[in-house]
């Protein structure tokens, strides 16, 4: 009886550890990451602003070959969404809305369905460096509730920067081989 009081108080405090932690981890966070692209800002606000070029740079839509976002509204303008379904858990159902545009800027607003519900923002920010080179920022804004707060800080964030480097990569290669050809 008395191993079985043991393990049970260490089973109750490996519960108990991870939602008292939680209670002291930040709820909002953002996670931002820069490439410097060797192109003109305007190419590559043009590139970046369509989100049917997704489809060629972003990891999510590409993870799943069988994907086929769904568009409305006019693409690269406030209002456009991308809806996306996937079979896949980690690509999941939910849209993306472009919520602003300035010429410094694109804001949207990501939301999901599945596997979970949730909202967050996410912006790209583009500055000239010079005529023909721009560093772009890939920003990524979230706010989750108590006790999830603990698993997007320990890996979401990490994820989540993992694929926006990853992002940027692939529309730097894009967009500087179209000025080698």
């Amino acid at each position: 009886m008395k191993t079985l009081k043991i393990i049970g108080i260490v089973v109750l405090a490996l519960i108990a550890l991870p939602l008292i932690v939680a209670l002291f981890i930040p709820k909002s966070y953002t996670v931002s990451v820069s490439e410097t692209i060797n192109q003109p800002k305007q190419v590559v606000y043009d590139y970046v602003r369509l989100l049917e070029n997704q489809e060629n740079y972003s990891v999510w839509v590409m993870e799943d070959p069988n994907l086929n976002p769904e568009i409305t509204g006019t693409d690269g303008t406030v209002g456009a969404v991308q809806k996306w379904n996937s079979q896949m858990d980690n690509v999941g159902e939910g849209e993306q809305e472009i919520t602003a545009l300035t010429p410094d800027r694109m804001d949207v607003e990501i939301r999901f369905k599945r596997p979970f519900e949730g909202t967050a923002k996410a912006a790209n920010i583009f500055n000239a460096v010079a005529e023909d080179q721009t560093q772009l920022t890939s920003e990524f804004y979230s706010n989750d509730h108590y006790p999830i707060n603990l698993m997007s800080y320990v890996f979401g964030r990490k994820m989540i920067e993992k694929a926006q480097i990853q992002n940027l990569q692939n529309i730097k290669n894009i967009l500087e081989k179209q000025l080698n050809n």
